[in-house]
């Protein structure tokens, strides 16, 4: 017998929390129980009747258990959350990275909240809203917001440095407090019903926008009327979406899945105020959880860094702890959260359309999918490829006037933009805008790593680069180069007009075929290798404007030794301007925050730079306000090739 199952016969029957591993201690899953003994040995049951999806992986991967005894139930939910966060199991449900899903952000201790979507929610105490399942729904919010709410929509930096309202004022979406005197009660009312708006309590709202609109008419405010009135008909036009449910005049969130073996559809249908609002879906793949484990881990993952508790959760299955998990999320809410799984009635009703919507997302996303596998197997047959491309690269060359030349190397799974694989370049050995050359750097750094099998560095199924014959062979040469000869290739090139003057459409040119594939002529399906040019080619050409930006805005004092960003920043700041930088003694610098050290470097350096170095005041000043404000980019360059997710989305 293994230590393990020694383990089982001293389990105590108390609340807490247990973690099981594999033989090299990692951890495989973690789980509350509100009796361990009874909960975990329910693993190990002959009679279990949970199919076994986790357990038969369990039994061959386990190799030790480790259990941990909480006073309350609530103390080992809190417990299971800090330990999945720290070693993320294997077999716990992970949702998609944050960085896949925005939401919305809604700091009301400011003076002056605004609306702004994030990707990264953190523990700062303020309001999130969210997450939003599609890009473009949430900034579809976020517009429709600043089109009847009147929230700045500038950054703290611009707001600092305003000295006339902008255009947002001018039509009357913005009340211009960083130039005005604003009535801080009126502000507050317009950040108090957009709380309402996106917690969904637009019946709550609506009464509340009437009133405000009729006081303001009896007082003569026949502007501020105005205002409340197209706020008023911009909740009801939202409202005239939604389905009404039976339901009692709460906040509720109901849960349901589908499974087809180890594939999970997740549906969150959101009722508020007895109005169902909109649903939410989720896919999870791999998973080996049984059902309430699967439901009760995805439960405690998805209310997290602020996001929205409802009074109510409707539950497809009863969970172990429901107890200690309903005292955390009470916390959270700041009032009482209730877990039910119902079995008749108006919540029924609830749960059983939840359950509908997953069958079907589940359902629609399998379609999908088939469609995609079609074009894939209608790209390969049409470019005579071995095998359907279900990974695809694509890579372009941005520089300005032959200066800060970078690359793009974009990706693309089953048809989809997979931006974890995006990869940045700046170009080291190439200058005076020679293309072809930059290419071949590019490449050769970029699949050297693929032949090596880095992690994160795998070779695609085919490689497309965004040009004609020419760099069809610079890329066919590179590749020899590193001493890859089976990755497909293709080169893709834009429409224009030949010498005769006619019209050439997007074209795909192939290694040892002298004619190119027209896609006009062609199937819809490689319309997606010309979506993944034009993707490079927006990434590329973001990346070479931030590089500029970033090389335009630099100052003497970035080359300062031992002088970091946040010094450069506060003497900026203090001083006002680099001329005043240059003029102040060592004394003067460190009253101002330097040591004494950095003061001297800081006066011996400015005094033997070259005027060829320094940019104007004015844009340092504006970069030192930028760098201490702005939100961190996520459009980041990778300058030593490390696998760099970034995300520069346009639109949605």
């Amino acid at each position: 017998m293994s230590d393990w199952r020694k383990k089982l016969d001293a389990l105590p029957a108390g609340p807490g929390v247990y973690v099981f591993k594999d033989a090299a201690d990692a951890y495989l899953y973690v789980g509350k129980a509100a009796s361990l003994k009874s909960r975990v040995r329910s693993y190990f049951q002959a009679s279990n009747s949970d199919q076994r999806y986790f357990i038969e992986r369990l039994q061959l991967e386990l190799g030790d258990i480790e259990t941990f005894v909480t006073a309350t139930e609530k103390e080992a939910a809190l417990l299971e959350n800090s330990l999945i966060k720290q070693h993320q199991p294997r077999y716990n449900v992970k949702l998609r990275d944050d960085k896949d899903y925005l939401s919305l952000r809604l700091d009301t201790r400011a003076k002056w909240p605004r609306l702004e979507v994030v990707r990264r929610p953190k523990e700062d105490g303020v309001r999130y809203f969210g997450p939003y399942h599609s890009a473009t729904a949430a900034r579809a919010t976020l517009r429709l917001v600043n089109r009847h709410f009147r929230l700045r929509t500038c950054t703290d930096a611009e707001f600092q440095l305003r000295t006339r309202p902008c255009l947002q004022y001018q039509i009357k979406r913005c009340l211009a407090p960083c130039v005005y005197e604003v009535d801080h009660a009126e502000y507050g009312e317009q950040v108090h019903n957009v709380s309402l708006f996106l917690e969904g309590r637009h019946d709550e709202l609506v009464q509340h926008l009437s009133a405000s609109m009729q006081t303001a008419a009896q007082e003569l405010k026949y502007e501020l009327a105005a205002t409340y009135r197209d706020q008023l008909r911009a909740v009801e036009s939202t409202q005239q979406t939604q389905r009404v449910s039976a339901v009692r005049d709460i906040d509720q969130d109901v849960f349901g899945y589908f499974r087809n073996g180890d594939k999970v559809e997740l549906a969150v249908l959101m009722a508020r105020r007895g109005r169902v609002i909109g649903v939410r879906t989720f896919d999870l793949r791999d998973v080996r959880l049984p059902d309430d484990e699967l439901i009760a881990s995805f439960v405690a993952e998805y209310y997290g860094l602020g996001s929205f508790v409802p009074e109510e959760l409707l539950l497809p299955v009863t969970i172990e702890a429901a107890n200690g998990l309903s005292e955390v999320l009470a916390e959270r809410r700041a009032g009482r959260v209730s877990i039910c799984r119902p079995q008749r009635g108006p919540k029924a009703q609830l749960l059983r359309m939840a359950m509908e919507n997953a069958a079907h997302a589940f359902r629609e996303k399998q379609r999908a999918q088939e469609d995609m596998q079609a074009r894939l197997s209608t790209v390969a047959s049409t470019l005579g490829l071995p095998r359907p491309p279900r990974r695809f690269e694509c890579i372009d060359i941005s520089h300005t006037g032959g200066k800060e030349t970078v690359a793009a190397i974009v990706a693309f799974r089953d048809g989809e933009p997979d931006r974890k694989r995006y990869r940045t370049f700046r170009i080291r050995s190439v200058a005076g805008g020679d293309d072809y050359a930059a290419m071949r750097e590019a490449l050769v750094r970029r699949f050297r790593r693929g032949k090596a099998a880095e992690t994160g560095w795998d070779l695609p199924d085919l490689l497309v680069v965004d040009g004609g014959k020419g760099q069809l062979a610079i890329a066919a040469s590179a590749l020899a180069e590193i001493g890859i000869s089976d990755l497909p290739l293709a080169a893709l090139a834009k429409e224009k007009q030949n010498v005769l003057g006619a019209q050439l459409v997007d074209r795909v040119y192939l290694p040892g075929r002298k004619n190119p594939v027209e896609l006009r002529s062609a199937s819809h399906a490689l319309n997606m290798l010309a979506q993944a040019r034009d993707e490079a080619h927006r990434v590329s050409n973001a990346l070479r404007v931030k590089v500029g930006r970033g090389q335009r805005l630099r100052s003497k004092l970035d080359d300062v030794a031992g002088v970091g960003k946040k010094t450069r920043v506060l003497l900026l700041r203090k001083a006002g301007s680099l001329q005043a930088l240059e003029e102040a003694s060592e004394e003067e610098l460190v009253a101002m925050g330097t040591s004494r050290k950095q003061a001297a470097a800081i006066v011996a350096h400015l005094h033997r730079a070259t005027p060829d170095a320094e940019v104007s005041e004015e844009l340092a000043l504006s970069h030192a306000f930028e760098a201490d404000d702005a939100v961190a980019s996520q459009d980041a360059v990778s300058e030593d090739d490390t696998p760099t997710p970034i995300d520069l989305a346009a639109g949605d």
